[in-house]
C-alpha cells in the first residue's frame, strides 16, 4: 500500500498511521501544522523500523489552494499512491456553532465542500493510474437530523451521500470507496463531551478501518454497535425525535 493520510497527527488518524507503519506500508502525511507533521513522521519511522524518511506536506481543509501542491508532494516522494485516507474534520458543539458565525462557516466549508473538493482531486489521480482506494471518515451524526448536531450532522449526511454515489458510479472502474461512520470515539475532538458506555477507542476504530480498506468494504459503522443503535434511531417517528435531546 502507498497511502496518503490527511489528518494523521491526531486521534483516529494517528492510530491508523501507526498501525499502517507497523505493518510496513508506505505512508505520506498531510496536515495543517508542519511541526505536528514532522513529529508524527518521525514517530512512524521508528515504529516501522524503516531507514527512509516519511514525507509530509501542508494541506488545510480551509484552504483549497493547498490541495494540488500537497498531492504533488506525495507523488514526488512516493512515485505514486494507491490509497487516500481522510480523517481530518472540524467539530464544535451545536450551541457554539449557532453563536459563532465564523466557526459555523469554517465547519461547513471544511467538513463538506472542501472535503469533497479534495476527494475529487484524489479520485481523479487514483483513476488516472488504474484505480485505488478512497477512505473517508463521515459520522453516525449524519444518519438523522438530531438536536445536538444539526450543523455537524448535516455536513456528514452530505458527505456520506457523496461517498455512496462515488461507490455506485466508479467501483467498476477501479475506484474503491470506503465510507467510515464512527460513533462516539474518545479523542481530543470529543474530550469536552461525556462519553456513552459504548464509546470507542482510537486503536480499535483504526483496526476496523484498516480491515475495511483491506476487504474493500464500501461502508462500516465503528464501533460496530452503532449499526444497531442507528437501526433503531432511523425508525423513530419525527414527533418523538422532536422531544428527545440526544
Amino acid at each position: 500500500m502507498k497511502a496518503i493520510l490527511l489528518g494523521a497527527t491526531k486521534g483516529i488518524g494517528r492510530a491508523i498511521g501507526r498501525q499502517l507503519a507497523e505493518r510496513g506500508e508506505d505512508i505520506f502525511l498531510l496536515g495543517r501544522h508542519a511541526e505536528e507533521l514532522e513529529l508524527s513522521a518521525r514517530d512512524l519511522e521508528i515504529r516501522s523500523g524503516r531507514t527512509s524518511t516519511i514525507g509530509t506536506a501542508r494541506c488545510d481543509l480551509l484552504a483549497a489552494e493547498t490541495f494540488d501542491s500537497a498531492l504533488n508532494a506525495a507523488v514526488k516522494s512516493m512515485g505514486s499512491f494507491d490509497t487516500v485516507i481522510i480523517t481530518a474534520a472540524h467539530f464544535a458543539t451545536q450551541s457554539h456553532l449557532e453563536d459563532d458565525e465564523r466557526a459555523c462557516r469554517d465547519l461547513l466549508l471544511a467538513n463538506f465542500t472542501n472535503t469533497v473538493l479534495f476527494c475529487e482531486k484524489a479520485r481523479k489521480r487514483l483513476m488516472s493510474t488504474g484505480g485505488g482506494t478512497l477512505c473517508v471518515l463521515s459520522s453516525v451524526a449524519g444518519e438523522r437530523g438530531r438536536k445536538p448536531v444539526v450543523l455537524y450532522g448535516a455536513t456528514k449526511a452530505g458527505l456520506s451521500a457523496y461517498l455512496e454515489g462515488l461507490d455506485h458510479k466508479f467501483r467498476n472502474q477501479g475506484l474503491v470507496t470506503v465510507c467510515v461512520k464512527p460513533g462516539f470515539v474518545k479523542t481530543g475532538m470529543t474530550a469536552s463531551l461525556s462519553p456513552p458506555p459504548f464509546a470507542g477507542e482510537p486503536d480499535g476504530v483504526a483496526r476496523s478501518i484498516i480491515r475495511a480498506i483491506d476487504r474493500k468494504t464500501p461502508e462500516i459503522y465503528t464501533p460496530g454497535i452503532w449499526r444497531w443503535i442507528l437501526a433503531v434511531i432511523r425508525l423513530l417517528p419525527r414527533w418523538l425525535m422532536r422531544r428527545l435531546n440526544f
